[in-house]
């Protein structure tokens, strides 16, 4: 790998597509040719966690092993990073609350002390926190130049590092911010490197749709009405209009609300779009974001504060205007939230201006994962990134023996349709010699949180309370995988955040139990969008773009089990669609080679022997 890659970054411009599957060590592949190459790398990834690890651990390690002291800076998007000025803003605002001032009290020191401002990595709030966004800028509220703490911004200096660096590490939403021209801050960093190289590339294509298409929401709305209080009643307080104008802003967005209380999560325009009340709504917040401008035109020059909200306002409307334009090529759908809705329009398909903006910035472009290939086919990977279809591609396989360290257990009598009233039940029956009997703990793994939820509720009942059962949802992630690592026989029920970025060794995860195939829910806006474009145009929606997402959806999954050469587990997959139906093979095919069994205790036989090293385990 660390060869291809190191061909790859000569060759400019270039792209390599590779699939390194678990143990072939892909992160120091990639590291050595870019660091011995003496380029301009970015390094792109998929989680602000992996981020961190690169920045913290891997490149310190293989510079300190290569000898060599690149300049390396760490560039996340802006809502990472503390803001002086709206700090004290929400300082203002926290006078006469103990607990919050107590919180502002430590952000300052943070402010007073860090040398970045990293919001992310000092602790002292939770990401979902409320104060999170009082304290943190975005690319509406920024004041920019006219920022009286602009020359203390951490923003500003995170650019001045990159601006000198040689490995830049960003994660994918600010190279996609960075590729679709929307300024995080940190603009212009693409046409200054040499190499970018893409890790956990097979979640760029989804993440792409929200960066290339457009979105505005009540959120949004309603923090524009805050600030504009708040700058009026600090810069402008004879200005008693600007009151009215919130009021009737925060009106406008409670009868959208209203309108929007019975709708799904997730719905296609379409399907929502004609409910009684909506364009009236939509109309009346147009009409109130109109008032608004108007009215902070008149203010702008009192504040930059007041000036900048002026500016938020005018683009909050262009989004709300440019979201009800038709536009076949996009996909408008909305998302619901208990206190908020957001409108989004997502293209049909991000290939074309992903291939479009790697156009227009030369350079070498790798692209790496662990789950890229369907079997030995890259032209599902390749279509989604916008890459040609003769694209340089190359899959290693895992050095692990998955025959020796780990087992498939699958039904011996096919278990009823993943579709009736009854299967989860039925999952658990057939799996209970596994989740009854594993001395060590284990993952539940669902592709709904309905499912997900009855299982719970019969586990509760079935397992002994001594044995710790973890359930998404009712903790912090983080927190449920601290508690899981720390019990070392904990079951965890987890849907799709779990499915991947998780690396937990030994047996304190050894099974891995997956309800159904990992098929995109059917409902979904903007997968019945391109299931439609591409049954229009003459091709099968099934073959061409669900099934090749499942798979490598499933490769994810199972990647959870075997993260090392000592690790022994077992694979349980419980969906009757796997053996009943042609496609099925397509599955097991992109599978590692593990030993198989259809008898749950065999599975745990096998795992017995495979713990003690034992060359004779039983899976039959």
């Amino acid at each position: 790998m660390a060869g291809a890659v190191a061909e790859v970054i000569e060759d400019v411009p270039s792209a390599l597509l590779i699939e390194a599957a678990t143990g072939v060590g892909k992160t120091y592949a990639y590291l050595v040719p870019a660091l011995l190459s003496e380029r301009r790398v970015l390094i792109s990834t998929g989680t602000k966690t992996l981020q961190d690890q690169l920045f913290a651990k891997d490149l310190p390690m293989v510079c300190e092993a290569l000898g060599r002291r690149p300049r390396i800076a760490l560039l996340k998007g802006r809502s990472n990073y503390l803001c002086h000025y709206r700090l004290e803003a929400a300082a203002g605002d926290a006078i006469g609350r103990g607990r919050q001032l107590a919180t502002i009290e430590s952000l300052r020191r943070l402010a007073r002390t860090s040398a970045t401002g990293d919001l992310t990595q000092a602790g002292i709030l939770a990401e979902d926190a409320p104060l999170w966004p009082q304290v943190t800028s975005t690319v509406d509220n920024c004041l920019g130049g006219e920022c009286p703490r602009f020359n203390d911004c951490f923003v500003v200096r995170a650019r001045r590092r990159a601006q000198d660096a040689e490995v830049i590490v960003v994660n994918h939403h600010l190279l996609l911010a960075d590729m679709a021209l929307k300024d995080e801050g940190f603009g212009d960093l693409l046409p200054e490197v040499d190499a970018v190289i893409v890790d956990e590339a097979h979640q760029l294509p989804e993440i792409a749709g929200a960066f290339f298409g457009l979105a505005v929401g009540t959120r949004a709305v309603r923090e524009l009405g805050r600030d504009v209080l708040r700058e009026m009643e600090r810069d402008a307080p004879e200005m008693v209009d600007l009151r009215d104008r919130v009021a009737a802003l925060q009106a406008a967005v409670a009868a959208l609300l209203h309108c929007s209380e019975a709708w799904p999560a997730r719905a296609s325009w379409a399907e929502v779009g004609d409910a009684p009340g909506v364009l009236p709504a939509l109309s009346g917040l147009d009409l109130a974001l109109a008032e608004m401008e108007d009215a902070l035109t008149g203010a702008a020059d009192r504040s930059p504060g007041l000036d900048q909200a002026r500016g938020r306002c005018t683009t909050l409307r262009g989004r709300l205007r440019g979201w009800l334009e038709e536009s076949p090529e996009t996909v408008p759908w909305v998302e619901r939230f208990k206190q908020s809705l957001m409108l989004h329009r997502t293209p049909l398909d991000a290939a074309r201006p992903l291939a479009e903006r790697r156009a227009a910035r030369p350079a070498s472009w790798i692209f790496t994962s662990a789950t890229l290939a369907v079997g030995e086919d890259f032209s599902h990977a390749a279509r989604r990134l916008g890459l040609p279809d003769d694209v340089r591609a190359e899959r290693l396989d895992s050095p692990f023996d998955f025959s020796r360290q780990a087992c498939l257990a699958l039904p011996e009598h096919p278990l009823p349709n993943p579709n009736t009233p009854g299967y989860t039940r039925a999952c658990i029956d057939w799996a209970w010699p596994l989740l009854s009997g594993n001395p060590g703990g284990g993952f539940f793994l669902f592709t709904s949180h309905r499912a997900l939820r009855e299982a719970a509720a019969l586990l509760r009942d079935r397992l002994p309370p001594e044995r710790p059962l973890l359930v998404q949802g009712e903790q912090p992630r983080a927190e449920l995988l601290a508690r899981f690592r720390d019990s070392g026989d904990a079951w965890l029920l987890g849907a799709h955040s779990f499915w991947e970025g998780v690396d937990i060794r030994g047996d304190t995860l050894s099974i891995v139990i997956i309800d159904r195939l990992p098929f995109a829910a059917p409902n979904d806006p903007v997968l019945q969008a391109r299931a439609a474009s591409i049954e229009a145009g003459g091709g099968s929606p099934f073959m061409e773009f669900q099934l090749p997402q499942a798979v490598l959806a499933l490769k994810q999954g199972v990647g959870r089990l075997i993260r090392d050469a000592n690790d022994a587990g077992i694979l349980a997959l419980c969906d009757p669609r796997l053996t009943q139906k042609p496609y099925g093979r397509q599955f097991l095919r992109s599978l590692p080679r593990f030993h198989e069994t259809r008898d749950p205790v065999h599975a745990l036989e096998f795992l017995h022997n495979a713990r003690q090293g034992r060359g004779d385990a039983v899976c039959v």
